[in-house]
């Protein structure tokens, strides 16, 4: 899932939180080919990319595109921070065929053996099917558009509430344009600029070193592993949702390490699928977080409540955006818009200066780009590179079906787009659409420099471009939201598919499959994401309340970005903006410093990362501190082997407490209440009661 940079999870595809099993170069011919990963596979013979394509593949991704849209869609909902889950896709992708394989074996029926270009496809089709669940904006602009999240705004007139119809056929209209847009780029992108896509070429060294034989041991013992805390963790989540500790069994706490606030106390709570992404995340990540939690519940809200008169009116409650959540919601829109505003910059400087210099090489070269033309074979390339370019280039995809494509697809979601949203004009649709191949580019090419995507600053910029476009009195609230769908949707989908080209070329599976793959993976998740979010939809009646289990954090920051690009400052509470001016600058001044120290700089905080405990509270870095604290201790005992088998244990802490959610929404829609359940009381409320029983 290459969302590094995806906005609310700037944070998940950092090449640092890949399991490396990569080489170092070498001058010499020899030691290049003792270390040549294709030596070690010349002996097997590469499948056609149809054959590549086995339905024992697509059924694996499906069950696993299940498992991983509850487990992003429950950190959607609940934090929007969102590790890279490309390992664990890998890793049980391999053991689920691998054992499927091993059975067909010993019974002689087995005709096709599991090969690195098949654990590509799973892969592939994984990643792009729970991708959608970030990108589908359940967390973030599609729920922002619900009459729940209105009613915590100062727009409560202008909303759509969810429909699990109207949702299915909008992504269905909007998710396949970025796959079309970049299909003409992958030679330029990966042969001629050689860009390096490290989370892409992370996940293939990975798969490579999956299909050698001493890789394929050690996957196994990472599976089991895996498949050990997978368990602790299921039975954890049973175990919290048995005792649970909540307002009206409203929402999960058990007093153990992990902290949440409640009527203004704190009580403790452990969530193990958080301690698994603190291991996943770099420790700034973390470290950001708790930073963000200390300084606005530990400093900020209690001076502004101290204030009352003069920052915020008395008598409104805590949803009201005149009340202090208004100072919550806008300072951690401040802190995301500088940082993310910071990060475009950068990385569109980044972007345009690389592409400068690629061109200016290749007209030195007199050899210019040309997608469907295959490059001249260069004498020096190494013997991977040469049997990686003869094979990237054999399965052609046409340009004009990737144009074709792209105009189809785009002419009937011009068509169908004012009859979801009749707010979002057809003319404002087609010029998003002309506009976009120029952007999925930059956000593809940007990625595979600094393999940070852009998708949601894109899908920021059209919120304020079109919602002010439409206008207050022409529903430009929903219009910026839902053209912020459109957006980020292409251009999350072209880097993403630019990504998975960099995968497959590593490891010699063909870009038609890998197309393919990513076709249907983004269907599966144009259904089964709806589905999953349908389930919490009902499951829990409070979803996106700040008091909610799921508060769904982004959800109000992204509709009251909606409502600054059409109201302008006019909403903010008292002295807000002027909050706004110094967080915003500071977000920016944070970046600077951290830029400008260089390797140093990776002791300065995030911003990003500062921002969502400003809104939800700090209950979560507790979790993700232990994470981190857990791999700082192991790596200390014994780096290789938390090196090897980290990954495998935060997958399995991940996808064992994510996949609770399934059960635990089944009893919530049953009405099935937790046996065990006790309510916190303000200090005043134990007092009433003390006194109408007489103590």
């Amino acid at each position: 899932m290459a969302q590094n940079g995806n906005g609310d999870n700037d944070f998940d595809e950092s090449p640092d939180h890949e399991h490396k099993l990569g080489r170092k170069g070498s001058s010499t011919k020899v030691k290049e080919d003792e270390v040549s990963v294709e030596r070690m596979f010349q002996h097997m013979l590469v499948p056609s990319w149809r054959n590549q394509l086995t339905v024992r593949a697509f059924v694996v991704s499906f069950v696993l595109s299940i498992l991983f849209s509850f487990i992003v869609m429950k950190l959607n909902l609940t934090t929007g921070i969102i590790p890279s889950l490309n390992v664990s896709a890998g890793l049980l992708g391999f053991f689920f065929v691998k054992t499927w394989t091993k059975f067909l074996e010993k019974s002689g029926m087995l005709r096709q053996p599991f090969t690195r270009q098949e654990n590509t496809v799973i892969q592939t089709c994984v990643v792009a099917s729970s991708g959608i669940a970030f990108s589908g904006g359940f967390g973030s602009y599609l729920f922002g558009m619900s009459e729940e999240i209105a009613n915590q705004s100062t727009d409560t007139s202008d909303f759509k509430n969810p429909k699990l119809g109207w949702i299915i056929g909008f992504l269905f209209v909007v998710s396949f344009l970025g796959l079309f847009s970049v299909v003409p780029l992958r030679k330029i992108m990966v042969i001629d600029f050689k860009l390096t896509y490290p989370s892409g070429t992370a996940t293939a060294h990975l798969i490579n070193s999956f299909h050698t034989p001493l890789g394929a041991k050690l996957a196994k013992k990472q599976v089991k592993t895996l498949g050990k805390f997978f368990s602790l963790s299921f039975l954890w989540g049973f175990f919290q949702w048995f005792y649970t500790a909540t307002d009206q069994c409203g929402f999960q706490a058990f007093p153990s390490l992990g902290l949440k606030a409640y009527d203004n106390k704190f009580y403790f709570d452990f969530s193990a699928i958080y301690v698994g992404v603190g291991m996943i995340c770099p420790y700034i990540i973390n470290i950001s977080v708790l930073l963000g939690g200390i300084i606005s519940w530990g400093i900020m809200w209690p001076l502004i409540k101290t204030k009352e008169g003069q920052w915020y009116e008395k008598g409104l409650g805590e949803g009201n955006l005149h009340g202090i959540q208004g100072y919550r919601v806008f300072i951690a829109i401040a802190l995301i818009l500088g940082d993310g505003l910071y990060n475009f910059v950068k990385v569109l400087t980044h972007t345009l200066w690389g592409l400068y210099h690629q061109i200016r090489e290749k007209q030195r070269e007199n050899v210019l780009p040309v997608a469907d033309q295959d490059s001249p074979t260069n004498p020096q390339l190494s013997y991977d590179d040469q049997r990686r370019t003869q094979l990237f280039l054999k399965d052609q995809i046409p340009t004009w079906f990737a144009i074709g494509g792209y105009v189809a697809v785009a002419a009937i979601s011009t068509a169908t787009l004012p009859h979801i949203f009749h707010q979002l004009k057809w003319y404002y649709i087609i010029v998003i659409y002309l506009i976009a191949p120029t952007l999925a580019f930059c956000n593809a090419y940007g990625c595979g420099l600094t393999d940070w995507s852009l998708a949601s600053t894109y899908g920021k910029l059209a919120i304020f471009t079109i919602g002010a476009w439409a206008g207050a009195s022409h529903g430009g609230v929903l219009a910026g939201l839902a053209a912020c769908g459109v957006m980020m949707n292409i251009v999350s989908t072209a880097s993403d598919l630019m990504q998975d080209f960099k995968t497959g070329y590593l490891t010699l599976a063909s870009p038609r499959a890998m197309f393919v793959s990513q076709i249907i993976g983004t269907t599966m998740g144009c259904v089964v994401s709806p589905c999953v979010f349908w389930i919490f939809y009902k499951a829990f009646p409070d979803l996106g309340r700040s008091t909610s289990e799921y508060p769904a954090p982004y959800a109000i920051i992204y509709r009251n970005m909606a409502i600054l690009g059409v109201q302008g400052f006019g909403s903010l509470p008292k002295n807000c903006l002027l909050l706004c001016y110094i967080f915003f600058g500071s977000a920016v001044t944070i970046n600077l410093i951290k830029d400008f120290l260089g390797k140093r700089g990776r002791f300065v905080p995030l911003p990003m990362a500062m921002a969502i405990p400003f809104y939800i509270g700090p209950y979560f870095a507790i979790d993700m501190c232990v994470g981190s604290l857990i791999l700082y201790v192991w790596e200390r005992i014994n780096k290789e082997k938390a090196d090897a088998f980290a990954p495998a244990v935060a997958s399995g802490l991940i996808c064992g407490d994510g996949i609770w959610t399934l059960p635990a929404s089944i009893l919530a829609l049953a009405g099935v209440k937790p046996p065990i359940c006790m309510k916190f009381l303000s200090r005043a409320a134990n007092q009433r009661v003390d006194t109408l029983l007489g103590n």
